[in-house]
């Protein structure tokens, strides 16, 4: 913990990062039976490259229009809103496991995102995200001169 990192300070270590992990580890040890309030919905899967990131995230039951995705600096959010289903009268539930209601969840990459040249595609219940690295951030080879 705390006594392991303090020899990083200032080679990289990120305090707000380490929140994150003792805020995800809290949720885990409190785990609330709702997966909307848990910070794992949707599912994601996340793949980092030299140049991009690719973020996929199981989404079934919910319409592309009921989906957001914000990007700023290294953290691409996205939020949505899944309709609850509707009984007709004299229907009741047997068993109700799939959340409705809003949603959000917030990743960060490893690198900033270039905002603009975000692209998004969503096909039988998953969602594709691809997130280019900013030029910024992508790393630059360095000539050597000699004499």
């Amino acid at each position: 913990m705390f006594w392991q990192d303090f020899g990083r300070v200032g080679r990289g270590w990120d305090p707000s990062r380490e929140i994150e992990g003792l805020r995800r580890e809290m949720n885990r040890l409190f785990a609330r039976t709702s997966p909307w309030e848990a910070p794992e919905f949707p599912a994601m899967n996340i793949w980092v490259q030299d140049h991009n990131a690719l973020v996929t995230a199981e989404l079934p039951g919910i319409d592309a229009k009921d989906l957001d995705i914000s990007v700023i600096g290294d953290a691409m959010t996205l939020s949505g809103h899944r309709e609850a289903d509707v009984l007709k009268e004299g229907e009741s539930y047997h068993r109700q496991e799939r959340g409705s209601g809003s949603f959000a969840r917030t990743v960060r990459l490893p690198f900033r995102i270039e905002a603009d040249k975000v692209s998004a595609k969503y096909e039988r219940g998953i969602l594709q995200i691809t997130l280019p690295r900013a030029e910024e951030d992508k790393p630059k080879k360095i000539q050597i001169k000699s004499k």
